[in-house]
């Protein structure tokens, strides 16, 4: 005898659909200020001559498009199952943290080859015009970090344009120091240094991105689930005597599913043990959409006295 469950809770898609709405404000706001400083740091860059700004620039350009996927995926992600795509369209969202990522690294690597260029040769920079715009940015990705710092971490692509925008926030703090080093110290070659920092920084975050996006591709197990304990967690419930073919994934940030076949005792409530399970899942791990085979073992054949 043989049991299946899919528990699923009303409430908590309806929180989700709330929770996606305050991503979606979020991410429109911080694209809104990305946009509007991308476009002034790019022109103080050119007039200054600053590669630090023109580099943290191209870091805001890539963070302008990666807000633009996010907020296009976050609204794939939102419609409703089809025969076709049983999940929906969930791991949009991941596939457009992978392309953000996969930009972020390309950027970075054309920036970082004109810095060593100009490390050699550096060129005469507009300090003042760049100490100014350089301080426009950091209060500018300040900004647009409180907003996103407000709906959280849950998603992939909120804590993706959190990290670019603290990323850039950076990148101001070090060019504002560039602009200080070449308007009291004369330091022209500050300016190209500061613009290699800023690449590390942008590669930091692209290979987390990447990382973490090929994992939930891959069906990778959740960082926050610990297999070993989750075993022992389910064999520990009442009535279970054995769990096989466990098997847990990500089908989006923030939403994960779990599949396993129990062996329970005979004459053990089915339902009871489902129940039991789920809420387990859910409470102590994260999971949310869970598939439990349930399976009564055989119980022992009797002969002569000997258990067979």
């Amino acid at each position: 005898m043989s049991a299946h469950a899919h528990p699923h809770a009303g409430h908590r898609h309806d929180g989700d659909r709330d929770l996606r709405a305050g991503d979606r404000r979020a991410l429109r706001i911080a694209l809104a200020i990305t946009v509007t400083f991308l476009l002034v740091e790019a022109i103080g860059g050119f007039l200054s001559g600053s590669l630090a700004l023109l580099a943290d620039a191209g870091h805001m350009a890539t963070d302008a498009l990666g807000l633009g996927l996010a907020l296009f995926a976050a609204r794939l992600a939102e419609r409703e199952p089809t025969p076709g795509k049983s999940y929906g369209h969930r791991r949009a969202e991941v596939l457009a943290a992978l392309g953000n990522g996969v930009l972020l690294g390309a950027v970075a690597l054309q920036v970082a080859f004109e810095a060593v260029g100009r490390l050699g040769a550096p060129h005469p920079v507009a300090g003042p015009l760049m100490l100014g715009v350089a301080a426009a940015g950091l209060v500018a990705n300040l900004a647009a970090a409180a907003v996103l710092a407000r709906v959280g971490s849950r998603g992939l692509n909120v804590r993706a344009a959190l990290l670019h925008v603290l990323g850039d926030a950076l990148g101001s703090v070090g060019a504002i120091l560039a602009a200080v080093a070449i308007l009291w110290l004369g330091w022209l070659w500050a300016d190209p240094a500061v613009a290699i920092a800023i690449v590390l920084l942008i590669l930091v975050s692209a290979v987390r991105l990447v990382r973490e996006s090929l994992d939930v591709l891959m069906e990778g197990t959740p960082p926050h689930v610990d297999v070993d304990a989750l075993l022992a967690a389910i064999r520990a419930v009442p009535g279970v005597l054995d769990v096989h073919d466990l098997h847990v994934w990500t089908l989006t940030s923030g939403y994960h599913a779990l599949s396993a076949h129990v062996d329970v005792s005979p004459g053990a409530d089915l339902h009871a043990v489902l129940h039991i399970l789920s809420d387990l899942a859910q409470q102590r791990f994260a999971i949310a959409h869970t598939t439990f085979q349930l399976e009564h073992a055989e119980p022992l054949l009797q002969i002569d006295g000997i258990a067979r």
